[in-house]
């Protein structure tokens, strides 16, 4: 019985899921956390980390049951984190993750150089902290000897995949995917952006730094007797373990929120709301991003001094709108919209407010955020109209899933697979191997139905539109 391995590398941990190769069935799985990524605005960590936690979660795996021949792997990683490399293949410094802001101002920097327009046609994408592009800038202008020393550039699920290869000399590849959120490729012509990477440095040799872009079921090596596939960015792998179809819709809520859908043809959204990526399988992957999601309920929760069952419990003893009260949820800046300096605001309290209105409108306040981002989405010509998924730890509370049915007016379905992203990994190992997609993907429940009338959802998203716009401007 051969078997597919799928790897999670997240901001947080590695994942590790064997399974079958015929019928997806999970044979082990494991689990080892990262250290601590640092402070906002900083979010770093030196990439042999992840090489460590793969090898203890791996282990784990292979000690839960005696494992058959391991036929293919395949990683996944955490989108847009910048890893350096020496001409020795050695890190030159700290991998800059997703979630570290202290890009910001050369995000901006960037987009003056060419007006948001030109970069969504060129990349799909209109830079933000988050990008690769603009953590390219920060080292190039905060640690010019660093910069001096980079020979090879990549993200984290590239440098795992080049590990499992055996490092040193073996050729670096990343997935059309993951390379869709760096904002130097670009999604409608396949490619690298020459000019995109002369506005980071001119003098540069860019042909050598830049990892191949492999092709969505192209074997990228060897791991022992395993076919490495080449692997994708996270929120690609989460698409390809749902099984999303078009219309279909991905909501998910963990350390950061994300909204995405799958679409037959590239998007360029010049508003810099909707990023324009690849998926893993050749079609596209338009996707908004928050920072601020789960991590808002866990803070409103401790504020609350309840623990976060008692935080749900009490948000579903409001009202649809928390009366009035209005979160915008902003607790360390914001990507979407690009708030990076924001901060939270609880807005129209008064002493007739109670706990649960509180609760209610920290959850409200997160879904209204990721809910705008599927208009924007909706208004790049992309189909929505299908299905709902809700992931992530948020998909855990019945108040988070009640919440997103009745701000949306449809049926919110949740998965009964724990870890989505490792899911999609396997599948994609799978498809490397033997070169079509496997029929098996993650089976999924009914989670909630809306039971706010339309009236009271419209009212509550406006009014969080209204707060936003006159707050922040945007």
């Amino acid at each position: 019985m051969p078997v597919v391995v799928g790897v999670d590398s997240s901001t947080q941990s590695t994942k590790v899921e064997v399974r079958d190769l015929d019928s997806g069935e999970l044979v082990s799985s494991g689990r080892a956390s990262h250290p601590s990524t640092g402070i906002a605005p900083v979010s770093q960590t030196n990439p042999t980390e992840w090489i460590t936690a793969f090898d203890q979660a791996y282990a784990q795996a292979s000690a839960q049951a005696v494992l058959p021949n391991v036929a293919a792997i395949s990683v996944a990683g955490q989108q847009h984190g910048l890893v350096t490399l020496d001409a020795s293949h050695k890190v030159v410094r700290p991998a800059k993750l997703w979630n570290d802001t202290e890009s910001a101002p050369d995000a901006r920097w960037c987009v003056d150089q060419r007006d948001a327009a030109w970069w969504a046609s060129h990349v799909g994408s209109v830079p933000v902290a988050s990008f690769t592009v603009a953590k390219l800038s920060w080292l190039k202008r905060v640690e010019p000897q660093n910069w001096s020393r980079v020979a090879h550039i990549c993200l984290p699920h590239d440098y795992l995949s080049w590990h499992l290869r055996g490092g040193g000399a073996a050729e670096i590849t990343t997935d059309r995917g993951d390379a869709s959120g760096t904002g130097y490729w670009s999604p409608s012509t396949n490619s690298y952006d020459g000019e995109v990477l002369k506005i980071i440095d001119k003098s540069r040799d860019w042909s050598n730094m830049l990892p191949r872009v492999a092709e969505p079921l192209e074997s990228t090596g060897q791991w022992g007797d395993a076919v490495i596939g080449c692997g994708t960015g996270d929120n690609m792998a989460g698409a390809l373990g749902i099984g999303l179809l078009p219309g279909d819709v991905a909501i998910s809520l963990g350390t950061s929120g994300t909204v995405y859908a799958v679409s037959a043809q590239a998007t360029a959204d010049s508003s810099a709301a909707v990023a324009g990526f690849a998926d893993a399988t050749g079609s596209f992957l338009p996707l908004v991003c928050t920072l601020n999601a789960t991590k808002v309920f866990d803070s409103f929760a401790n504020f609350l001094n309840v623990d976060l069952q008692q935080f749900g419990e009490l948000a579903m003893t409001s009202n649809c709108g928390a009366n009035g009260l209005v979160l915008l949820p902003y607790l360390d800046g914001e990507r979407t919209p690009n708030l990076p300096d924001a901060r939270a605001m609880l807005v129209g309290i008064n002493s007739s407010h109670s706990r649960s209105d509180v609760a209610r409108a920290a959850i409200e306040g997160v879904v209204c955020g990721l809910l705008d981002g599927l208009n924007a989405i909706t208004n790049c010509g992309v189909d929505t109209s299908g299905r709902i998924f809700l992931l992530g730890g948020g998909a855990q509370s019945p108040a988070v899933c009640q919440i997103v049915a009745d701000l949306t007016g449809k049926q919110v379905n949740v998965l009964n697979e724990p870890e989505i992203v490792a899911l999609g990994a396997a599948r994609q190992a799978a498809a490397t191997l033997t070169g079509k997609w496997p029929s098996w993907v993650a089976s999924s429940r009914i989670a909630a139905q809306p039971i706010a009338t339309s009236s009271q959802c419209n009212d509550t998203r406006q009014r969080f539109v209204a707060t936003r716009i006159k707050s922040y401007g945007v």
